[in-house]
């Protein structure tokens, strides 16, 4: 049984490089039937893809998994621009069918307003000193690097994913700083926009918060953290952080919904109770 949403909101997917948690993003969708899917900026890594990124199947499957969603659920995708996919600005705007690409957009809920970015163009690092962002990106590169080395050893030992990281940089107080004032700009920016809130990504950061009476949400990554912003039937907000024990879990008990024992076919004593067999 798939659980029914209103929106579902994912963002820095990065696909065509190595860090990038694809089939991850796909087993998370799997679990979900919702009415829109907001792909908030940076899903396709053009930056890697230019230079030594490789695109893979599991990319293509991502894909594939909203067209199903289109063609089975009748899903509205939007796909925002963010910087790693400024490619887009070609064809900017466009609109296919349930399919549109945006540079931005309001979203009503509940009542309220929101306005979805993916926030690179608030960062003036990125969007006046392109050399400089593209610099930090090889150090980027690296952590992440650093990273899969680290839970290939936890994997190993039977360890659960840690996102080192993301550890690392809640410890740099540089790193802190910029995102208290990332997200202090981005609530600033809904309140010109005249909205009671704002959804981003771009900083790999997932929160959801209050700042200055206005409602700021960040939907996180599919290459550290493994988040999203989901939005139920009636309009409330959640941070969803995925995790493979869950769906480990979760599979587990489908699959135990699923079987019956052989006694109960028979009368006690006729067949072994551990005995199983599925369901047709």
């Amino acid at each position: 049984m798939k659980n029914e949403c209103r929106t579902i909101i994912v963002s820095d997917v990065h696909l065509g490089t190595k860090g990038s948690k694809a089939k991850e993003l796909v087993r998370f969708l799997k679990q979900y039937r919702c009415k829109n899917l907001i792909l908030n900026g940076d899903i396709i890594d053009g930056w890697q893809l230019r230079k030594s990124g490789k695109w893979k199947r599991k990319h293509t499957r991502f894909f594939t998994k909203i067209l199903k969603m289109i063609e089975e659920d009748g899903t509205k995708i939007t796909y925002i621009r963010g910087n790693h996919d400024d490619f887009l600005d070609q064809v900017l705007p466009f609109t296919v069918g349930n399919l549109k690409i945006a540079r931005d957009m309001v979203y009503q809920s509940n009542g309220k307003k929101y306005y979805i970015t993916h926030g690179d163009v608030f960062d003036s690092v990125t969007s006046q000193f392109k050399w400089i962002a593209k610099l930090g990106d090889i150090g980027y590169t690296f952590l992440l690097w650093l990273n899969r080395q680290y839970n290939y050893r936890r994997m190993k030992k039977g360890l659960p994913y840690f996102s080192l990281s993301q550890k690392v940089k809640g410890k740099v107080k540089q790193a802190v700083k910029y995102i208290d004032d990332f997200e202090t700009q981005l609530a600033s920016m809904a309140r010109y926009k005249d909205c009671n809130g704002i959804i981003c990504g771009h900083i790999h950061q997932p929160a959801l918060k209050m700042i200055d009476g206005i409602h700021y949400m960040n939907s996180g990554d599919w290459v550290e953290s493994m988040t999203a912003l989901v939005e139920d039937m009636q309009g409330e907000w959640s941070l969803v952080y995925y995790t493979e024990s869950d769906q480990k879990e979760k599979q587990d008990k489908e699959s135990e919904s699923k079987t019956i024992a052989l006694k109960d076919y028979f009368e006690e004593g006729e067949a072994e109770s551990d005995l199983k067999v599925n369901k047709a």
